[in-house]
């Protein structure tokens, strides 16, 4: 199956979830989004955008399993 986003003016959203049924459910399955999908899109845009003009900051595998066992140790008790 294809997935796609639409994005429509709320007015219309009995129409289009009216010729939406008209499928099987083989044919077609509606899929809600994901609450946080706009921020975390964002947020990774944001990150990519870093990561192409050069101001990422960058770490070592071993820098981040030290970071990630302080972390792990915080919550552990």
């Amino acid at each position: 199956m294809e997935t796609i986003r639409l994005e429509f003016q709320p007015n219309i959203k009995a129409k289009i979830l009216e010729l939406l049924s008209s499928f099987s459910s083989d044919e077609l399955k509606i899929v809600q989004e994901d609450e946080n999908f706009l921020k975390n899109k964002a947020m990774i845009q944001n990150e990519l955008e870093k990561i192409k003009d050069g101001t990422a900051e960058f770490c070592t595998f071993e820098e981040l399993d030290s970071y990630l066992d302080d972390v792990i140790s915080e919550y552990e008790n």
